[in-house]
């Protein structure tokens, strides 16, 4: 079992920055791959980015590319999304997840999840 307590959300201008960070707690939290995620009014959930247990391999969508990185600390417990020159598209509640087998982009296949931050950008 793996816990996950997102946090950092709040609301920004257009152009501005966050930090959201991600505790994970539980048994062998470190091992598992972990993801962020968003889901906005409307709109069907959409994959942001992942990361392995080990933090070498990491991976964005398009839509945030260059924008958002990904990361995380292991002697820390956390993964972290810093977002720069956000949009009012961004707009979302946005959730980290965990995997036990690996990353993926598929949301289906994570096997444990937060209950999200909202992040809301103004224009």
């Amino acid at each position: 079992q793996v816990q996950l307590v997102e946090s950092g959300g709040g609301m920004v201008q257009a152009g501005g920055s966050l930090r959201l960070s991600c505790a994970y707690s539980g048994r062998s939290g470190d091992t598992y791959a972990l993801g962020w995620f968003r889901h906005a009014p409307s709109k069907e959930r959409e994959f942001i980015a992942h990361i392995s247990s080990n933090g070498r391999v990491k991976y964005s969508a398009d839509s945030v590319r260059g924008r958002f990185t990904i990361s995380r600390d292991n002697a820390k417990n956390g993964v972290y999304l810093q977002m720069t020159s956000l949009k009012p598209e961004d707009t979302a509640v946005y959730y980290c997840a965990a995997r036990r087998l690996g990353v993926t982009t598929a949301a289906d296949l994570y096997d444990y999840w937060g209950r999200g931050t909202q992040v809301t950008v103004s224009s």
